[in-house]
């Protein structure tokens, strides 16, 4: 199954936002306009806005509100991206050099702001209000689940409650808003934006559980980055969280005291991923993802038949069958 194949539906379309996208990002600032060139460049899988007009093509007509929604969400998308990667001092996105490897910390976190500001006017240029407060919600979120993620990797005391909390707030709450949005831009019927609302949350938790089980099964090059990269980040995850909890308190606090040390080694790595595996933290994780998937699909049963809710449908299974 192709993230492509499932959003045809909405390909011209998409076509159309990239421009319209690029359109919305001039500026008379020289060094501003070649940043942005320079972001724009490697086009991504343009998730977030695929999901806005699918949602809106289910539950409606798609019209101009929907692509200021879209780009409202990837302005947010891009400078929550921006800026992450200047607090974990990144040196590389989509293949290419952060904005703080080739510029520096203070003009990343200018850009982030611009673009920041950009997606809000948008939605206040347009009387968009629904849109704002929809994104206002999930800024919100996400600051809250990157906080409490930090916060939490100093003890590394995370219970499956602290796992949830953070990635609703990281990962869940802007496909959420994306699909929340899409629903507001051709619907007034709030059964619809809630419905979206929900399938967005719960499809953006299944997303982020899978990406943390590639951090235990994947390889480099499926991934892009090192297998057990979170352990080296000090991130504890679903699947080991589940795994300690199988294991006796001291035993448990072995591994925690391992992690906190930092600078793990390949073979310490090796040895986690397997405690993790053999206590079941993968199957469980991979019975969690699944059971938010069926959560998913069942909130799109009050749409009727159509390709829009196929390929929403599929984009779900998708969250659970991608390998990358």
């Amino acid at each position: 199954m192709k993230l492509n194949d499932i959003i045809k539906p909405v390909s011209k379309e998409l076509l159309e936002f990239n421009k319209y996208f690029k359109s919305t990002l001039k500026t008379d600032v020289a060094l501003l306009n070649l940043i942005i060139r320079y972001l724009t460049r490697k086009q991504g899988k343009q998730v977030r806005p695929a999901l806005v007009f699918l949602s809106a093509m289910l539950c409606g007509n798609l019209n101009s509100r929907v692509y200021v929604g879209a780009a409202l969400v990837e302005l947010l998308h891009t400078a929550t991206l921006i800026h992450d990667d200047v607090v974990d001092e990144a040196d590389e996105r989509r293949g290419i050099a952060s904005i703080n490897k080739q510029w520096n910390n203070k003009i990343a976190v200018l850009v982030g702001d611009f673009l920041l500001s950009k997606g809000l006017l948008s939605a206040i240029d347009g009387d968009e209000f629904a849109f704002l407060k929809i994104s206002s919600r999930a800024v919100r979120l996400m600051s809250e689940g990157e906080l409490l993620s930090i916060e939490k990797s100093k003890t590394l005391r995370v219970s499956e409650e602290d796992y949830f909390k953070i990635i609703k707030g990281k990962t869940a709450s802007l496909l959420s808003s994306c699909c929340e949005i899409g629903a507001y831009a051709a619907s007034d019927d709030t059964s619809h934006h809630e419905a979206m609302r929900n399938y967005g949350e719960y499809v953006g938790i299944a997303f982020q559980i899978r990406d943390d089980i590639f951090d235990f099964t994947a390889s480099r090059f499926d991934i892009g980055k090192p297998v057990g990269n979170d352990l080296k980040e000090k991130k504890i995850t679903l699947p080991l969280v589940y795994a300690m909890n199988k294991k006796t308190p001291d035993e448990a606090k072995a591994i925690i005291k391992t992690i906190k040390k930092g600078n793990l080694k390949s073979d310490k790595i090796k040895d986690i991923i397997k405690m993790t595996i053999a206590e079941g933290g993968i199957d469980y994780s991979n019975d969690v993802a699944m059971s938010y998937v069926s959560k998913a699909k069942q909130q799109l049963d009050i749409f009727p038949d159509s390709e829009a809710k196929q390929s929403l449908m599929d984009f779900a299974d998708y969250v659970l069958l991608r390998d990358n």
